[in-house]
């Protein structure tokens, strides 16, 4: 069983950044790669960044690219999503996944466990 909680969401002006955290317990962290989603009302849920086991491979989706940062922190069993240069668009409930394996996956599908979310909004 794994359990996840994210932290650090909260409202900001659009250009502005915030720093999610997601601090997880039970299984190995450090053996399982990591991944931030976000759903937006009415959306699907959409997969912006993941990270392997070792912090050396990650992935972005492109309407992030070049804004968000993932990071992972193996001794705390935390994984981080730095935002900046926030829009608008960006509005949503993020969660963090875990990984079914080591990589990081760029599908839902490659995930198997997931937080309640923290709520970003971004004012205009």
């Amino acid at each position: 069983q794994v359990q996840l909680v994210e932290s650090g969401g909260g409202l900001v002006q659009a250009g502005g950044s915030l720093r999610l955290s997601c601090a997880a317990s039970g299984r190995a962290f450090n053996n399982f790669g990591m991944g931030w989603f976000r759903q937006a009302p009415g959306k699907e849920r959409e997969l912006v960044a993941a990270i392997n086991w070792s912090g050396n491979v990650v992935y972005y989706a492109t309407s992030v690219k070049g804004r968000f940062t993932i990071s992972r922190n193996n001794a705390k069993a935390t994984v981080y999503l730095q935002m900046n240069s926030l829009k608008p668009e960006d509005t949503a409930l993020y969660y963090c996944g875990k990984g079914r394996d080591q990589y990081a996956g760029a599908s839902g599908t490659d995930y198997d466990y997931w937080g309640q979310g923290t709520q970003v909004t971004v004012s205009s």
